[in-house]
């Protein structure tokens, strides 16, 4: 096995510390929001904005250690994430994974049953049934793990599950396409976006690939023949991204896309991302608000129809979208 591609021992416990381990490869982790959620309390930005269910959301990742990527705005403990493949023996099986997330979620909901201000709806909902959100973005670069469509097909089975949710950093837009092909694309797919032009993208992103720009452009010009729901996601880094003269490159990248759907969300100094950025490089949700008009100025096919200032995000649809942002 090359050593670029092994989640050692000691990465492993590291991980361990935050999440709750699903075998080789995989784990889970409630949010703050799902507890929010638990405490009848407001839920994260997509309950808002596409109806998901937070209280019964599995927030999980099959590619934990996995990525191609060292993004400077990841609160994700991307230092340790090494491997950017599989070798045969340690890829596991989709109902392994589903079934190990299920437990360890459940695991770890339990210890929330103590709260005080406890909704006791959500919490037997969350704790007893299947989650019904699965949001597949926790930590690492999903489309890594070869079994990503299987597991999506395995989820689907479930009458319980409502929406999926992936997120990419678009360099594997092979398999991404492959999805496509064997018509297992999830509920709504992300792409992450936080460069206008190349330069910004060596600096920001830090891809492992030589060809890291031109794979994000190949996922680009692949997004407007994906039957799904689309959405492209601006992670805004103050005084590194934000500014005037990025707007042009980043409404080129949208028009590009024909996405569905464009999250202007500022950067959150959380995690080991506090290592690389500051609170200083937080927008203010005025600061998302005004970028956002800006943007839409260039994106005539785009408006902007909601916000949530918690979150310090803005929220854009295409006029032409067939999908209302609010999921049935």
């Amino acid at each position: 096995m090359d050593p670029k591609d092994e989640f050692s021992e000691s990465a492993r416990k590291q991980y361990a510390k935050s999440y709750g381990m699903a075998g080789n490869h995989s784990g889970v982790q409630i949010c703050h929001w799902t507890k929010n959620s638990l405490r009848g309390r407001k839920g994260c930005y997509k309950v808002k904005f596409y109806g998901v269910d937070c209280h019964r959301c599995c927030q999980m990742s099959p590619a934990l250690a996995s990525c191609s990527e060292s993004c400077i705005f990841c609160w994700r403990p991307m230092e340790w994430m090494k491997k950017t493949g599989f070798t045969e023996h340690e890829t596991d099986d989709p109902e392994q994974i589903i079934n190990g997330c299920v437990q360890k979620r459940r695991k770890l909901i339990s210890g929330f049953g103590h709260f005080r201000d406890l909704n006791r709806g959500r919490f037997d909902e969350s704790f007893t049934r299947f989650p019904s959100h699965w949001a597949i973005s926790l930590s690492g670069e999903p489309t890594l793990y070869p079994k990503l469509g299987e597991l999506v097909l395995k989820l689907r089975e479930n009458p319980e599950t409502r929406t999926i949710f992936i997120v990419t950093n678009g360099q594997e837009p092979e398999r991404l396409a492959k999805l496509a092909e064997e018509g297992t694309l999830p509920t709504q797919l992300y792409l992450s976006l936080s460069a206008p032009d190349e330069k910004a993208f060596k600096k920001i992103n830090r891809s492992v690939y030589r060809d890291g720009w031109e794979r994000l452009l190949a996922t680009i010009d692949l997004f407007p023949k994906l039957k799904c729901r689309r959405a492209i996601r601006l992670t805004m880094i103050k005084a590194v991204n934000d500014g005037d003269d990025t707007i042009p490159g980043y409404a080129r990248l949208i028009e590009r896309s024909e996405t569905d759907f464009v999250e202007v969300k500022s950067y959150m100094a959380l995690g080991f991302s506090r290592k690389r950025l500051g609170v200083q490089n937080m927008m203010e949700q005025d600061e998302i608000r005004a970028f956002s008009e800006k943007l839409v100025r260039l994106l005539p096919d785009y408006s902007m129809i909601d916000e949530d200032e918690i979150s310090r995000i803005a929220l854009l649809k295409r006029k032409g979208s067939p999908h209302p942002n609010i999921i049935p």
